[in-house]
């Protein structure tokens, strides 16, 4: 952290002065006093559900929210949308689809399910920054979850062509013997149902099958601290693993959800306090590399009060930032680690740091202006999201976005979206 002030010409920063220094002949100068300039966050794992599932969120409404949220690039997930993205076909469907409705840069994952494995490399050739599987049912028919046999093979696959396998990770047989939740009311019981075992035994055979094929994995919302040993010992041997974590399991507990609350159902859980500070743990030790929203909304009528029947998703895309920095601020920790874990960690991920997620010349002009000593209460209300669904209504948030830039376009001004400058963006360098 530090004064300084930041050139831009033609959407890329150009240089980084000293905050006195006299700006060039000519410029235009906005000048953000004691507010912090961020890099812009990348956010690379979004549910945004269109086509097919519009209702539930969509491009405009999820992009523009990401905007007043100080979210600069964001990658959508795969799934929950009609078609979801396992083909070139459905991929240009979801381009056509998203093109004109970009507030901010977006990018897409690809997905790896039953019987697509000869699509893989068609998809990383067209420029998808990797393929997410799951290893217990998704929760949508479209989207199976892979066997054994089928992960080895899309592992194979796309160890063979330098490509990245992000893993949606719950063992489906500790799952099935888990006490079931359907019909209850308590958190407890949904909690039970999704034990620590399911996401340890799930990563544990992930670790297994990367070593043995040299292949690239990334965790994806990691709940449990109890993975965080095998994780650990995975990088320090030299397994090409890294995870990442959410905002939900990081400033939200079990122990403060209410009885039929299912807005804070998510897979896997929402776990205990202890849990929560291991992850922290995990994070300042760099076990855990990223922290991503996992935005998974859906319409007010899927979130019945039965936590077995409810859909499970935390809609927080534009509560992100400061979710995390009001946990981050009372831990003792700074805005560079938030920018670490939310903007250069993701970046780097999605093999974007050569142009997201920090201030340095040649970047692309992206920036989050934030007031860090600002608060605010949520009101659904206020939310661009297309349904104002969220577990942090009435939470007091420390940390205002004032403004929004998006390749030097300011395209948000105190969460208001002033003008639509999102392009489609595709892998271009291998992630690291």
């Amino acid at each position: 952290m530090r004064a300084a002030s930041v050139e831009v010409a033609d959407g890329r920063i150009t240089a980084v002065s000293p905050h006195d220094a006299p700006p060039p002949a000519g410029a235009r100068l906005v000048d953000y006093g004691d507010a912090a300039l961020l890099p812009g966050l990348v956010d690379t794992h979004v549910h945004i559900n269109d086509p097919g599932r519009t209702v539930w969120e969509g491009f405009a409404t999820a992009t523009r929210a990401a905007a007043a949220g100080g979210i600069t690039t964001v990658l959508d997930m795969p799934l929950n949308s009609i078609p979801p993205t396992t083909t070139l076909a459905h991929l240009d469907v979801k381009r056509d689809t998203a093109r004109p409705q970009a507030h901010v840069d977006t990018g897409f994952w690809g997905g790896a399910v039953p019987g697509n494995t000869g699509e893989l490399k068609a998809l990383h050739e067209a420029g998808v920054f990797g393929f997410k599987c799951f290893l217990s049912p998704s929760g949508v028919e479209e989207f199976p979850e892979l066997g054994p046999e089928e992960l080895a093979a899309a592992m194979a696959e796309i160890a063979g062509f330098g490509g990245l396998l992000i893993v949606h990770a719950e063992d489906p047989g500790h799952l099935a013997t888990a006490p079931p939740a359907d019909g209850s009311v308590r958190y407890a019981d949904f909690l039970a149902s999704r034990p620590h075992t399911a996401e340890t035994e799930a990563i544990a055979r992930l670790i297994g099958l990367a070593r043995r094929l040299d292949a690239r994995v990334h965790v994806l919302h990691l709940s449990s601290a109890d993975a965080l040993p095998l994780i650990a010992a995975a990088k320090a041997s030299g397994v090409r693993i890294t995870a990442e974590t959410c905002p939900h399991f990081l400033t939200l507990t079990a122990e403060e959800v209410p009885d039929g609350a299912t807005e804070f159902k998510c897979c896997p859980p929402i776990r205990e306090a202890a849990n929560q500070d291991l992850l922290w743990d995990g994070l300042a030790d760099g076990v855990i590399d990223c922290v991503v929203s996992d935005h998974s909304p859906c319409t007010a009528d899927l979130k019945v009060p039965d936590f077995g029947a409810a859909w499970g998703g935390i809609a927080s895309l534009q509560l992100g930032l400061p979710a995390i920095w009001t946990a981050a601020r009372r831990r003792g920790l700074g805005l560079p680690d938030v920018v670490h874990w939310m903007a250069t960690a993701p970046a780097r991920l999605a093999g974007l740091a050569d142009r997201k997620g920090a201030i340095a010349p040649g970047n692309d002009a992206d920036f989050a202006v934030l007031d860090p000593e600002a608060t605010f209460t949520v009101d659904p209300a206020a939310l661009h999201h297309r349904n104002q669904v969220t577990a942090y209504a009435g939470r007091t948030l420390r940390g205002v976005v004032i403004a929004t830039w998006l390749r030097g376009h300011r395209i948000a001004v105190h969460g208001h979206v002033t003008e639509r400058a999102g392009k489609l963006i595709e892998r271009t360098a291998p992630p690291t």
